[in-house]
């Protein structure tokens, strides 16, 4: 009988990467419980929590939630999830970030998704969000049943400012200089596997039969 090991993993990639899509595709075929920062941010700024206050204080004012605020509430939502496969999306996004993840869990692997930023660019401005759930669509790979209204509650969708081309390149910018160090500490740790291409679709075979040499894939029993 083989002993249950608990899988963790995390998932990086530049904002619009498609870490959501394969995200989801990883949970439905390998039963890792996806955990997005940036859903859990979201959450507990509507519920106007403590934590979330102070998270959309700095949001409200275009910067970064500091690392001891988002570690603290990745690392309570995480001990939580303690006897599960789980797999965390946007977090870490810095080296303190990774050495606080470090220091209370095990990281099994460390999933990059290398996406040239001109596609990104091209991808984010057709990019449309549900608010209140934060459900993203995209016009060309993922749209909605109908034009800019969400497939769920009929309820219609936003462009972010963060989408909008003027300010798709800081965001890149942003994400070079604050993560790129961060796959270079899992580089070196010996947990990071990077895969590159231009589409999900394109990069989605590959993620999965790194994961099957890892984990079972459910759907195929």
């Amino acid at each position: 009988m083989v002993t249950r090991v608990i899988f963790r993993a995390v998932i990086m990639g530049p904002p619009g990467s498609g870490k959501g899509t394969v995200s989801e595709r990883i949970g439905k075929h390998f039963a890792l419980q996806h955990l997005s920062s940036g859903d859990l941010l979201r959450t507990n700024v509507q519920r106007k929590t403590e934590i979330g206050l102070v998270a959309k204080s700095f949001i409200d004012q275009g910067q970064l939630v500091p690392d001891d605020v988002i570690t603290c509430l990745i690392l309570q939502e995480l001990s939580k999830m303690n006897k599960k496969h789980w797999l965390l999306d946007g977090f870490p996004r810095t080296v303190p970030q990774a050495v606080s993840l470090d220091q209370a869990f095990q990281i099994n692997t460390v999933i990059d998704l290398n996406v040239p930023f001109e596609t990104i660019k091209d991808r984010l401005t057709a990019r449309w969000i549900h608010p209140a759930s934060g459900r993203v669509y995209n016009t060309e790979f993922n749209p909605p049943k109908v034009l800019e209204v969400d497939d769920i509650t009929g309820e219609p969708l936003i462009q972010r400012e963060d989408d909008k081309p003027e300010t798709v390149t800081k965001r890149l910018k942003g994400y070079e200089a604050l993560t790129r160090p961060v796959l270079e500490y899992y580089q070196k740790k010996g947990v990071l596997k990077t895969f590159s291409g231009t589409e999900t679709n394109q990069i989605w075979p590959h993620v999965h039969s790194f994961l099957k040499t890892k984990l079972p894939d459910v759907t195929q029993k």
